[in-house]
């Protein structure tokens, strides 16, 4: 049976009464088979279907070549609420009110005259209902090849493009540096010192954001902290090799959920959505781009609002995804917040992850941070078909080690040793491009716990230092021999006038909170006690004063 044959076939006989009455042909009498296969033998003629588009009100006909170009099936949510509503109503309603002559909508103009009709279609997400063009009746639709096609938005004004940030892998050095972190166990939030990525507004690449790609690139475990062996081949890949990674993991997991990383948002209750089918999506819009071009961010996301809104909705469904916004906790419901749900996706993943990752360029008016254009990058090509770019600088830089107890490493010496060189010192603050660490007993202490000697950086040192202080080898070994030789501590100092005010105040209860003496006429006074202590000596005729730094 024709295809057009099926689509009449959902419908009684006033409605196959109208559609002819719309053609200009006469329905044949007799069983209503016989009716609509004679209906759809009339219809399938190239010059009534020219004649009949004709005859079609403009706006009808850009609708049904949209639906042409979709690939002759678009969803009912997106054909209704782009072309406007077909209006539900039996068979008396339909015959007073007489629809197909004064149609609300270029939907109902088209539903009338059997050009559209209605079915489910199964799809990856489950069925889905679809406005759609009948087969049979595609072949004789005379548009040619390239109308209805629109670009993704406009190339960017020069204007909105003045300020450029270009893509980086500074990506790789704040990995090595969160993965030290976690493996310390550092809270995430003293790392901002020495974070080298560029904050670009409004999407800066955050500790929190970057734990969620290791994460996803199976270099964490359940409790967040790194696997040594996929750890290791990721720290002493090459930079290229090692970005092309990252990139790729990003591209296949599921773990790393846009919509659920988009800043503003509260996602609640048991709905779920799929983020690697919208990531392949995103994707695929900006392959349509013309390489090298910059492109206008605020253009191309309302073009997709108009041609591809339901880009990550299965069935365009608004309603079943509980979003709150976090500052007025309003429930976002309905294609009413697109823009603040779906349009932030887009502009998210745009000035976020695609370009954190080294896929896309961004750029902004002059004096602003404020990201209005972007373009695909000169790596992305190779990135995404997971190939190493090629001129990455090497990791060729040496570890400086001063007698002081300071090391330093520029961003371009071995990751993998500035990795096991965190681990062993503390931390200082980033400068420039360099990293700075400083030998300490707490640290060392701290290496300890992890099973990490003070051998391990003397060795590192001898190693990888062009140089290695003898004082600071010298410290090391009396370390690893004899543990910490000396110690700062903070104290309270209690000084007296006389000798003999310190001997009655040992003699008094307050004895109990005197540490070491220091003097004739000073002693220590335990941490917290000193109000104690100033209480006694009041007791015993005697007043203080303080003076306490803080």
């Amino acid at each position: 049976m024709p295809d057009i044959a099926r689509s009449l076939g959902e419908f009684d006989l006033g409605h196959l009464e109208i559609v002819a009455s719309l053609w200009g042909v006469e329905l044949q009498a007799g069983e209503m088979r016989q009716v609509i296969a004679s209906l759809a033998s009339a219809l399938l003629h190239p010059e009534l279907v020219h004649e009949m588009l004709g005859l079609l009100p403009e706006a009808a006909r850009r609708a049904l070549v949209d639906v042409y170009k979709a690939g002759g099936r678009m969803p009912w949510s997106l054909f209704t609420r782009r072309y406007g509503q077909v209006r539900e109503m039996g068979a008396g309603r339909r015959d007073r009110e007489r629809p197909h002559l004064n149609p609300v909508s270029p939907a109902e103009a088209l539903w009338y005259r059997a050009l559209v009709a209605r079915a489910f279609f199964d799809t990856p997400a489950g069925p889905q209902e679809f406005a759609f063009i009948p087969a049979d009746l595609v072949e004789f639709l005379p548009f040619p090849e390239g109308e209805g096609e629109e670009p993704l938005g406009r190339p960017a004004q020069p204007a909105e493009r003045t300020r450029q940030y270009l893509v980086g892998d500074a990506i790789l050095d704040d990995a090595c540096t969160l993965l030290a972190a976690l493996r310390l166990r550092m809270p995430v939030e003293a790392l901002a010192s020495c974070w080298s990525a560029p904050t670009v507004s409004p999407y800066p690449l955050t500790p929190a954001f970057l734990k969620t790609l290791l994460s996803a690139s199976g270099l964490l475990d359940a409790q967040d902290l790194p696997q040594a062996e996929p750890t290791r081949r990721f720290l002493v890949a090459g930079r290229g090799e090692a970005l092309a990674g990252l990139v790729q993991a990003w591209l296949g997991s599921r773990e790393f959920d846009e919509l659920r990383l988009l800043p503003g948002l509260s996602l609640e209750g048991e709905w779920s959505n799929d983020p690697l089918a919208t990531r392949r999506t995103i994707l695929s819009f900006l392959a349509g781009l013309p390489n090298g071009v910059w492109w206008s961010l605020r253009a191309f996301v309302e073009a997709i609002r108009r041609l591809h809104p339901d880009f990550q909705r299965p069935a365009g469904d608004y309603d079943s995804w509980y979003i709150r916004d976090v500052h007025s906790r309003e429930f976002l419901r309905g294609f009413k917040h697109w823009e603040r749900i779906d349009g932030a996706l887009l502009r998210f993943a745009i000035s976020g992850p695609l370009h954190w990752l080294g896929l896309v360029d961004l750029a902004g008016p002059s004096g602003r941070e404020a990201i209005q254009a972007f373009r695909l990058s000169g790596w992305s090509n190779a990135l995404l078909n997971g190939s190493p770019v090629e001129d990455l600088e090497e990791e060729d830089q040496p570890l400086q080690a001063s007698s002081n107890g300071w090391l330093r490493l520029s961003r371009l010496s071995s990751r993998s040793i500035r990795y096991q060189i965190a681990r062993l010192c503390e931390w200082g603050k980033l400068e420039g491009k360099v990293y700075r660490y400083r030998v300490t007993a707490n640290a060392l202490e701290r290496a300890g716990q992890q099973a990490l000697r003070a051998s391990h950086l003397l060795a590192l040192l001898r190693k990888h230092a062009p140089l290695t202080p003898p004082v600071l080898a010298k410290a090391l070994e009396r370390w690893e021999e004899h543990g910490s030789q000396a110690r700062l501590e903070r104290m309270v100092v209690l000084r007296v006038n006389s000798p003999e005010i310190l001997q009655a105040l040992k003699a008094s209860r307050a004895a109990r909170f005197l540490g070491d003496p220091l003097g004739p006429a000073a002693i220590a006074v335990r941490a917290g006690a000193w109000e104690k202590v100033l209480e006694t000596l009041a007791e015993l005729g005697y007043l203080g004063e303080v003076e306490l730094d803080g």
